[in-house]
């Protein structure tokens, strides 16, 4: 039988607080777009080298992926 350490003791009382629970609520919502932006948007492969190349993709990669959310929701309904 194996001793769980402090720090495995802490992380085990973290996970039972009221904070992670909530957290873990809306983890999901996150992860789905995060992989809508790998898989449809093409965030898993980098276009360029570098850190800041990377970050500038993610951020254009963003702004189009809510730019089509938006155009989605201004669409007017029809009947």
């Amino acid at each position: 039988m194996t001793q769980a350490s402090e720090k495995n003791r802490e992380r085990l009382k973290f996970e039972e607080s009221e904070y992670f629970r909530e957290r873990m609520k809306i983890r999901h919502r996150i992860e789905e777009k995060n992989g809508e932006l790998k898989e449809a948007h093409g965030l898993r492969r980098a276009d360029s080298r570098g850190l800041v190349a990377m970050e500038l993709q993610m951020y254009f990669t963003a702004f189009v992926a809510n730019v089509k959310r938006i155009t989605k929701l201004a669409e007017p309904v029809t009947q």
